[in-house]
Formats: structure tokens, C-alpha cells, sequence
């Protein structure tokens, strides 16, 4: 049976994006990144919402990002190949424009609990407005959190309205003053 992991990059006063919803202050130093490539081998099926999928289908559809770097190529392999589902209720059918990608209109607790069953390593659920259905539904079994050295003064915050239990598993620093969190979720 798999595991669904809640991730999110966030900054130290605890937000994703900022007031105008950007993300730029988020970009990942190198070491980061390869950090990310090195864990998501594990991950084999993605659950977006719709504005975190329209953020990262670039690296299936530009691409210069494949070019960058040989990093850049490790994750743009692992995330063509790897399995991704898209929530939303409002986004056309026609904007689905990655492979082993499909849409789903709704959060369906019993589809994702199905999911994890048949799924033999790690799912991740992205974005706390997705996951806050997840976190009631009791799915979530670990939260991973890099904390990145920057207050941005508001936006999304991290987590959704919930009260969670944790015990952490794993901590790591790294040269930029970035922090990775590992929980597990206390039932």
C-alpha cells in the first residue's frame, strides 16, 4: 500500500505564494533542487489542483527547462513518466496537455483511498487547498515541508485550516539556510 505525502515549499512565516500569488521567491538553490530529483524517484502518482499543475507542466512542455542542466533532464524524465492527477472544477478538459495525466472534477476521498492501495510507493498531494480534502479525509500519512530563509508578510498559508499530529522523522539543512522537515502524521 502506498503513502500519501503533503508537500510544499514555504516560506519562514509559513506561506507558498505570496499576496499576488507569485511564486518567485521559492526557486530552489541547486542543492535543493537535487535533493527534490534524489527523493521523487519514489513518488509514482502527483495529485494537483489546478494552479500548482499549470505551474509545473512546463517541464513537459518547454523544452529549454529539459535543457538546463542535467538535473533539469533527471526531473523532466521522472515527470513525464510519472502518473499525475489534476482537480478542478473549472479547468477546460483541452488544458490537460501532459502524458499520464488525467482530470478529475472532484476530490473523491474513496478514489484517492483506492489509489493508495494499488500504488506500492509514494503519492504526493500538492497545494494545501487540495490537501485540506485529503487532511479530513485522513489520507495524509506524512508531511514534508522545506522551509526556505525569506518572510513574505502573507498569501497562501501552508497549511490548511486543520489540526494535525506529527512526529518528526527527518530534518536536513542545507547551505542556503533552507530547512527540509519530514513528518509523519500521529493518528
Amino acid at each position: 500500500m502506498g503513502s500519501l505525502i503533503y508537500s510544499a515549499n514555504c516560506s519562514l512565516d509559513g506561506y507558498i505564494n505570496d499576496a499576488d500569488g507569485s511564486l518567485d521567491w521559492s526557486a530552489p538553490s541547486e542543492e535543493l533542487f537535487a535533493f527534490f530529483v534524489e527523493t521523487l524517484v519514489e513518488e509514482e502518482v502527483q495529485l494537483y489542483g489546478r494552479r500548482t499543475y499549470e505551474a509545473m507542466h512546463v517541464w513537459e512542455t518547454d523544452p529549454s527547462f529539459a535543457e538546463a542542466g542535467e538535473l533539469e533532464r533527471k526531473f523532466t524524465d521522472w515527470w513525464m513518466g510519472t502518473t499525475k492527477v489534476v482537480y478542478s472544477s473549472s479547468l477546460p478538459e483541452d488544458r490537460i496537455i501532459t502524458g499520464n495525466t488525467r482530470l478529475e472534477r472532484s476530490f473523491d476521498p474513496e478514489a484517492v483511498r483506492r489509489l493508495k492501495e494499488e500504488t506500492t510507493g509514494y503519492l504526493s498531494i500538492f497545494g494545501p487547498t487540495l490537501a485540506a480534502h485529503a487532511f479530513d479525509a485522513d489520507l495524509v500519512d506524512e508531511v514534508r515541508l522545506q522551509i526556505l530563509p525569506v518572510t513574505i508578510g502573507g498569501g497562501t498559508p501552508a497549511f490548511p485550516r486543520t489540526t494535525l499530529s506529527l512526529d518528526l522523522r527527518e530534518q536536513r539543512r542545507f547551505a542556503d539556510g533552507t530547512v527540509h522537515l519530514r513528518y509523519t502524521v500521529r493518528r
